[in-house]
């Protein structure tokens, strides 16, 4: 497996953007989304190709596409705020959709929702969560997609701490991890540092 922390310009400057407390939820929406499209443009450098025969208005030609469905799977509810920025480069990706909740006694995750397409284990997956802090959501969901046979899983996301990037690839050394940003360390309260805060809620305007 490979970690790769995304170097780019762009990227830097969005979260930025993210990490400011006055940024609004437009605002902070749009960046979120905009730096999933950026990582979805590097993540598909390395997608196998197949060669396909067409017809442009000059002559016949031999050219590439994409041999694999793209799958995105977010992990509800703050993944859902990169779905738009992947589809935006990859339109032809199909959804899935994960819910966990934790439990406030052993904090450990449990699904409540599953839905996926019919095609995902042969797919590239994306699992997409713009958090991983203690790394324990991102080892569960990756748990739940191995149970159902998919065998191409990536997960990005979009600030990370190095416990839990050192959680996640003890538990599956399988996974690449696409990070773009990787912070300090979690506070005494789980929390990432430098971070941008609760993101699901300054994605919907919750509390």
């Amino acid at each position: 497996m490979s970690v790769t922390v995304l170097n780019h310009s762009l990227v830097k400057h969005k979260i930025t953007n993210i990490r400011k407390k006055e940024t609004k939820t437009k605002d902070f929406y749009q960046n979120v989304n905009e730096i999933a499209g950026l990582m979805a443009y590097e993540i598909s450098r390395e997608f196998p190709l197949r060669e396909i025969e067409i017809e442009t208005p000059i002559c016949k030609t031999i050219q590439y596409e994409i041999a694999q469905e793209v799958c995105i799977v977010p992990i509800l509810r703050a993944g859902l705020g990169m779905v738009d920025g992947i589809r935006s480069m990859i339109p032809t990706a199909k959804v899935g959709f994960i819910g966990l909740y934790r439990d406030e006694e052993t904090l450990e995750p449990h699904e409540y929702f599953a839905k996926f397409p019919d095609t995902m284990k042969d797919s590239i997956v994306l699992v997409v969560d713009p958090m991983l802090a203690t790394g324990g959501s991102a080892i569960a969901a990756i748990d739940m997609l191995k149970k159902r046979q998919c065998k191409n899983i990536k997960f990005v996301c979009l600030v990370a701490a190095p416990e839990g990037i050192e959680a996640l690839t003890e538990a599956h050394p399988d996974i690449d991890v696409y990070v773009a940003s990787l912070d300090e360390h979690l506070n005494e309260n789980g929390y990432i540092v430098p971070g941008l805060g609760d993101c699901g809620d300054r994605l919907f305007g919750t509390k």
